[in-house]
């Protein structure tokens, strides 16, 4: 494929930047990042250098390299390391999405809450369990119904969910902050702390380690790399300028949350709203307060609805290869994986449920976001790690858009990414002392336990797998390793022993 060869419509520098933004970019973690102080940039400026940065770019390559192949995270890393990793790398991206559902739609209820117009009845409802968990529940399962019906109006919805439930209050936030602070309002934030962090008290770390997640899924965009004309010159240039867009829009979201709520009365789950309704008091405008609400409501509503199925559609399409047993690859008559998106709203209702166990819903949002950023870190590390692997063990292979033109850039970038995912990894086990979240016992057995039955799964799935698994009409191709390995000698020797090599994928180590 010849990079610099146009054809068709090709996306430019700055949409491609606009999307990256409109991917990435989500308003309910920035309180989780506001009782930092000034130090916050830090962290965001630090996640982005060593995490953001290196996703995008490494991905983009992966991407480029496969182009032309189903699999996505499952293809790249299973070229690397075989089938068993690559089905544990797109088991964890589908599972991570899943344990997520609750955290957003936990925000999503926090809003709908604050639709009132009295702040402490707000306050009140928004912290009640049961209405949580109702709500939770109800807007969860409405989503996945009307996903089973594959209606395709849902793309439309998601576009401007994204942008009246997040573009728009963003840059409504940053600037009621800059207001604030230019008509002489009182600065709540702790302006003592400086840029830079006090790094010797690790328990302060494990909420500024979920700033990775913040930036996580940046790996979904490098199927854009080839949109571009010139990808080697524009992709970069449009994953910096989208980075950095990215990080203004939270640090100074950040800081505007800080200006108007003290660190100490920070809320994980309240605050942003609580912090546009100060805002919009101190502008005499609270009738505003409903509205901003009902819009953040309807981002996270949308978003919710197109994803639903979205990470799902991936691991189905690798479960018909013969990776997951018949019952997960039946669909319904719109061609939508109707059991996976069963068995997904079965593992969201009893996540749900863990409301009755943790302390307050804060406690619940907090341990569930840190399950979801564990998960997702071990993929990224796999992905890491598999793209500087494959420069050796696939180095003829073509390369689109390529990072150097030795391994040098690879190996800088592949490393900064990865020891940023594992340190980010260790520091999300620490309980943090910020938030309460209830006994440390079950903080980290439901941490542990849950990353060891979660990485565990893929496995023993992988183990008792059978030729019968594949799914005939499955389009996915052989790996490469997998096509060498169909000498004329080894096809004969399957054929003698009853089996067929494409339909019970070999590991690739053996």
């Amino acid at each position: 494929m010849d990079a610099k060869k146009s054809t068709g419509f090709k996306l430019s520098v700055a949409t491609l930047a606009i999307m990256n933004v409109t991917a990435v970019v989500s308003l309910r973690g920035l309180p989780a990042e506001a009782v930092y102080g000034p130090s916050s940039a830090f962290y965001y400026l630090f996640a982005a250098i060593v995490f953001l940065i290196p996703t995008s770019l490494v991905a983009a390559e992966l991407a480029a390299m496969f182009a032309d192949k189903q699999g996505g995270v499952f293809r790249w890393v299973g070229e690397a390391y075989g089938a068993r990793t690559g089905f544990l790398a797109i088991w964890l991206q589908w599972i991570e999405s899943t344990i997520w559902y609750p955290t957003v739609l936990t925000f999503g209820a926090v809003s709908i809450a604050f639709i009132g117009l009295n702040q402490h009845a707000d306050m009140i409802l928004a912290s009640n369990k049961i209405f949580t968990l109702v709500v939770v529940l109800a807007i969860y399962w409405l989503a996945t119904f009307i996903s089973l019906k594959g209606l395709g109006w849902v793309g439309k919805i998601s576009k401007w969910g994204g942008m009246i439930g997040t573009i728009i209050p963003a840059g409504l936030l940053i600037l009621l902050g800059i207001v604030y602070i230019a008509s002489g309002g009182h600065n709540q934030m702790d302006m003592s702390q400086g840029f830079f962090p006090d790094l010797t008290k690790f328990d302060n770390l494990v909420l500024a380690s979920s700033i990775f997640l913040f930036y996580a899924g940046m790996e979904r965009m490098g199927i854009h790399v080839m949109d571009v004309n010139n990808p080697s010159k524009n992709y970069p240039k449009a994953i910096i300028i989208g980075s950095l867009v990215t990080v203004c829009i939270f640090v100074l979201g950040t800081f505007s949350l800080g200006f108007i709520i003290p660190a100490k009365d920070i809320s994980l789950t309240q605050s942003l709203l609580i912090g546009f309704d100060n805002y919009f008091k101190y502008l005499h405008m609270s009738w505003a307060s409903p509205i901003i609400a009902i819009a953040l409501m309807f981002g996270v509503l949308a978003g919710v609805l197109t994803w639903v199925a979205g990470p799902s559609k991936g691991i189905f399409a690798v479960g018909k290869a013969g990776y997951l047993p018949p019952f997960f690859q039946k669909a319904n008559k719109n061609g939508v994986q109707r059991n996976i998106l069963l068995i997904q709203g079965g593992v969201v209702t009893l996540l749900a449920l863990l409301f009755v166990v943790m302390p307050s819903v804060q406690s619940f949002y907090q341990i569930l976001s840190q399950l979801t950023v564990l998960l997702y870190l071990i993929m990224y590390m796999l992905m890491f790690s598999a793209a500087i692997v494959l420069r050796y063990k696939m180095k003829d292979l073509a390369r689109p858009f390529r990072l150097g033109k030795g391994n040098g850039l690879m190996w800088l970038l592949g490393c900064m990414g990865f020891c940023g995912a594992l340190l980010a990894f260790i520091l999300s086990f620490i309980p943090p002392s910020q938030i309460s979240t209830g006994s440390n016992t079950v903080w980290f057995s439901v941490l542990v336990i849950g990353c060891i039955v979660v990485v565990g799964a893929p496995f023993l799935i992988y183990a008792a797998r059978k030729p019968s698994w594949r799914n005939p009409q499955a389009q996915f191709e052989p790996f490469h390793w997998e096509q060498a390995a169909q000498t004329p000698a080894n096809i004969a020797a399957a054929n003698a022993a009853g089996t067929n090599a494409a339909a019970k994928p070999a590991d690739g180590r053996k």
